[in-house]
C-alpha cells in the first residue's frame, strides 16, 4: 500500500485561529519585555529624570537599595545591582520614568537589617542613613 500526499488537506479553522492568536499574544509579550528593559537600560548619569546621593553612615555595607515612587505600594528591585555601598561611602542612584520627586527608599545592609525612609523628595534632599535608622 503507497501512501499518497494530498495538497488539499486544510487544518480545521479552529485550530489555526488558536495558533494565530497563541502567537501574537507571545509575540506583544516579548516585545513589552524588551521595551521596558530597553527603558531600564537606558537610566543612567547622562539620562535620567531625577537622581539621590546616598550616604552609608551605618557601620555596615549596604548591599540593597529598593525605590518605590511613593503611590506604588510595592518596592521596585534592587537598584544597586551587583554594587554595594561600603560604610562611609557614597552613591548616586539614578530614577527614570517618573513624574513627581517623591519616593520611598528602603536599604538593606550585609546583615539583613533594613533602613526604611518615606516621602523623600530627591528634588530637594539626598539621603544619609545612620545606624539610629535601623527599623
Amino acid at each position: 500500500m503507497k501512501f499518497q500526499y494530498s495538497k488539499s488537506f486544510q487544518m480545521p479553522t479552529f485550530f489555526n485561529f488558536q495558533v494565530m492568536t497563541w502567537a501574537l499574544l507571545l509575540i506583544f509579550s516579548l516585545m513589552l519585555v524588551s521595551a521596558g528593559n530597553a527603558m531600564a537600560q537606558n537610566c543612567n548619569e547622562k539620562n535620567y529624570d531625577y537622581y539621590v546621593e546616598v550616604t552609608n553612615n551605618t557601620g555596615y555595607t549596604i548591599y540593597y537599595l529598593y525605590v518605590s515612587h511613593e503611590d506604588d505600594k510595592n518596592w521596585g528591585s534592587d537598584l544597586l545591582g551587583n554594587d554595594v555601598v561600603p560604610d562611609g561611602d557614597q552613591s548616586t542612584v539614578y530614577l527614570c520614568n517618573y513624574s513627581s520627586p517623591t519616593f520611598d527608599i528602603k536599604v538593606e545592609d550585609e546583615d539583613g537589617d533594613t533602613y526604611t525612609f518615606y516621602g523623600i523628595d530627591v528634588s530637594s534632599q539626598d539621603l544619609t542613613v545612620n545606624l539610629s535608622d535601623l527599623d
